[in-house]
């Protein structure tokens, strides 16, 4: 069954600024919704600096048996279940500008709550996305799970032929440099569907990988502590 909440003792779970109230019921009266629809604000995973965010119009109100549905006076919002302890005092912004104008969320919680987290997705934001980011790539934590780290690439290192350099000498290493009780670092990423054309799935992965692994050629990516980063476009690994 489905909770109606508006403010619980510590304060209100979400707060609209005025600016953001009114662009929603713009949209609303826009659809001519407003008194049925509904905005749904959810957290769909983490990212540099903070949570993903999507606010969505659904047109019936209703909520899901797992929801919680807000009363906003003028609307009504939604917040499924795994969202709502995250969003718990967060604030709804709307900035009007020519470029990168929309809905903004400011958001007091923590990404992770669980400490050795925090300071993974510390290491990845300052030391490890600078490196890759050169290369036009991203590293996404998806979990840190029996002092094991879990990551997804995206950009430039997703279906990239040099993808296990990076994640061996270059994310792994570093990682576990400074958090010596992580024991490994695990690639969740979907290669195949990446854009990189020199991608090629083998065989011989370890147990641990990914499941497309591919074993390390030479080269590198730019990523914090890749021995092959700096290297040129003939770069061999050396033996011994």
């Amino acid at each position: 069954m489905a909770t109606q909440v508006g403010e619980t003792k510590s304060g209100p779970i979400v707060t609209f600024t005025e600016a953001a109230r009114d662009k929603v019921l713009e949209i609303l009266d826009n659809q001519d919704l407003r008194g049925r629809a509904a905005i749904r604000i959810a957290i769909q995973g983490r990212g540099p600096g903070g949570f993903n965010y999507s606010m969505a119009l659904e047109e019936d109100s209703t909520p899901e048996p797992t929801d919680t549905l807000l009363d906003e006076g003028d609307f009504k919002v939604l917040v499924d279940a795994d969202t709502l302890p995250k969003l718990h005092g967060a604030t709804v912004d709307f900035v009007g500008q020519l470029m990168g104008g929309g809905f903004r969320i400011e958001n007091p919680n923590p990404i992770w709550q669980d400490p050795l987290a925090q300071a993974v997705q510390r290491l990845i934001d300052t030391e490890i996305n600078p490196g890759v980011a050169s290369h036009g790539g991203h590293v996404e934590l998806i979990d840190v799970k029996d002092n094991k780290v879990y990551v997804a690439l995206g950009g430039g290192c997703q279906g990239c032929g040099m993808v296990d350099v990076t994640l061996r000498q270059g994310i792994e290493t570093l990682i576990r440099e400074q958090l010596p009780q992580i024991e490994g670092v695990v690639d969740t990423t979907d290669h195949a569907g990446g854009t990189n054309p020199y991608y090629q799935p083998t065989k011989g992965a370890p147990e641990d990988a990914g499941p497309h692994y591919q074993p390390s050629k030479g080269g590198g990516c730019g990523a914090p502590g890749c021995g092959a980063a700096a290297a040129d476009p003939y770069y061999q690994p050396s033996k011994g």
